[in-house]
């Protein structure tokens, strides 16, 4: 008599990244003892009034009340809309999904504190009004409690990263080039623990630098890099930032990295171009230097890619310069595109939370151990 195979429960994870380009969903179907499967996806691009608000508000020094509730109302409106959008094109109704996973915009992430202050990270989101918007189940305030035990609350995707690739054969490398690129490394002894850190800027300084000098919000490809040479003093420069020095666990935001840190770093005799060039170099350089840190096992290592900088060619070909030993590869070859793997990393964290299991790693954040992350807002 065979053992009746258990139905998946479905989840729908919001990410909205340090890039600030939108917010995107992802429907997962998640079964006991089966890897996490992307069933759907919709991406709400942001509107250019909500990205100001949200970029004043992250660098702004006194912040008011009215225009945090302001960006708040409007940011959950977008989650609200992607989920609705979301469910239209797959046909299926708010019932039929066990929560939706919202990480939230962060807005500052200090999990040093600040001025010799307490610990904090904060993602702006309304998960009680994003529960009434959506008829749905809602999980929220995933980082906070990995802070609350001596963690770095960041990165979190790892712990999916695991639950993802984990069952591949041999180590697995897995880079995301969000705003920000973080490292994971699986070790193909599963008594190892799992190392994962942040390994500086990737594409909030190429986006800023590239939309001072030209309209849009992204290098497509890269080219414009591509026209520039590397200014190596400036690169010098640039990595003498204390944070590439740092031991893992390590994590950062756009507190540390923006656009007034460049500029205080430039003579002013920089071709723009060639800055262009030399921030890709410092992704690449910084990223090959995060890597050399790790223990790997074997002299070809896969590198999984994902994020939007995945996508940048110019940035792939230093990559794969500065870290020759890698065979660099799509998340697509395991059934998630390259774009999808944050989205998907929500939806998973909820339905951890919805389940009593742990959504960190302390290997990776450094808290004292395993937590069940986040809040419940139920429909």
């Amino acid at each position: 008599m065979k053992t009746p195979v258990a139905s998946p429960r479905y989840y729908i994870g919001l990410m909205s990244g340090t890039s600030l380009d939108g917010v995107d969903a992802a429907l997962v179907a998640i079964a006991p003892d089966s890897q996490p499967k992307l069933m759907g996806t919709h991406a709400a691009p942001m509107p250019e009034t909500l990205r100001s608000l949200l970029l004043t508000l992250c660098h702004a020094e006194h912040v008011s009340f009215a225009k945090l509730a302001e960006a708040e109302a409007a940011f959950c409106q977008l989650q609200a809309n992607a989920v609705k959008a979301l469910l239209a094109q797959q046909s299926m109704s708010p019932h039929q999904v066990s929560a939706v996973g919202s990480h939230g915009q962060t807005i500052e992430h200090a999990p040093h504190g600040h001025h010799g202050g307490p610990a904090y990270t904060l993602q702006l989101d309304n998960p009680s009004l994003l529960a009434e918007l959506t008829d749905c189940t809602v999980v929220a305030d995933f980082r906070r409690r990995d802070l609350a035990a001596g963690g770095q609350a960041a990165p979190l995707a790892p712990a999916f990263h695991q639950a993802l690739f984990g069952r591949q054969a041999g180590e697995q490398l897995i880079l995301n080039l969000g705003g920000f690129a973080n490292i994971t490394w699986l070790p193909s002894d599963s008594a190892k623990p799992v190392v994962g850190f942040d390994t500086g800027p990737a594409n909030v300084l190429l986006d800023a630098w590239f939309a001072k000098h030209h309209p849009g919000r992204f290098d497509n490809n890269g080219n414009w890099a591509a026209s520039g040479n590397v200014d190596t003093a400036l690169l010098e420069r640039l990595l003498q930032e204390p944070f590439f020095h740092q031991p893992s666990p390590r994590s950062t935001g756009r507190e540390l990295f923006h656009l007034p840190w460049l500029e205080n770093q430039l003579t002013g005799n920089e071709a723009p171009q060639d800055v262009q060039a030399t921030l890709a170099e410092l992704t690449a350089v910084s990223v090959a230097q995060g890597i050399q840190q790790l223990p790997l096992s074997r002299q070809r290592t896969t590198l999984i890619t994902g994020g939007g900088g995945a996508h940048n060619t110019y940035l792939m070909k230093r990559l794969a310069y500065h870290f020759p030993n890698a065979a660099l590869t799509s998340p697509s070859a395991y059934g998630w595109p390259e774009d999808w793997i944050e989205a998907g990393a929500f939806a998973w964290l909820a339905h951890q939370r919805l389940n009593h299991l742990p959504g960190n790693l302390p290997s990776v954040t450094g808290a004292s151990g395993p937590r069940v992350l986040g809040g419940v807002y139920a429909r």
